[in-house]
């Protein structure tokens, strides 16, 4: 049986670590970053561009209409699709775990999946991203940063999928990391997957 787990999460969460470790523990294909790098040779768009837009909607509106002409379309437009085609191919393929990039929304009638959602509390997403990503930032830099990623990705999630980004209703399994720990969420999530 092929499985597919998909996990969106707020900045600074611990979706991308819980992810990799979901993935190194099961052997599962891991699919992040990478697939920017795969939209861009699909898109022929410089890595470096679309990695600037990577998890945000648009500045420009229109999507409805590009749908009809996607050669067209805008950049963002062209490399959402193209994200989305490897985000499916991934999926076909099996065994796997995704994170970000709508993948909950893009996959949500698959069968053999599990869509997580992690989330924290503020002040425990700033002290992390603190320690471990941001060590030369001031709190008040990383709180506003914190803001603005996942402004952006609700935008991003609404633009694309009129869904609402955290949405309990759109996830199988929502995880505290701040409550429960990154250990913790990596094995609820490996008992689920069970």
């Amino acid at each position: 049986m092929k499985k597919i787990i998909t996990i969106s999460r707020e900045f600074g969460a611990g979706g991308g670590e819980i992810g990799k470790r979901i993935a190194e523990t099961l052997g599962y294909h891991y699919a992040d970053k990478e697939l920017i790098i795969n939209a861009a040779r699909a898109t022929n768009a410089n890595p470096q561009t679309l990695i600037n837009m990577d998890e945000k909607a648009p500045l420009i509106f229109g999507f409805t209409q590009s749908l009809f002409d996607l050669y067209n379309a805008p950049l963002e437009e062209r490399f959402y699709e193209s994200q989305k085609n490897i985000i499916k191919q991934i999926a076909e393929a099996g065994n796997c775990v995704i994170v970000g990039r709508n993948a909950n929304s893009i996959l949500s009638e698959y069968d053999n999946t599990l869509h997580i959602f992690i989330h924290a509390a503020d002040y425990w997403r700033l002290q992390r991203l603190k320690k471990e990503k941001m060590q030369d930032e001031t709190e008040a830099k990383i709180a506003e940063h914190i803001k603005t990623v996942d402004k952006a990705r609700r935008k991003y999630c609404s633009y694309f999928t009129s869904r609402d980004f955290g949405n309990a209703d759109n996830y199988d399994l929502c995880l505290c990391s701040s409550k429960l720990g990154i250990d913790k969420c990596v094995d609820i999530i490996l008992e689920c997957i069970k």
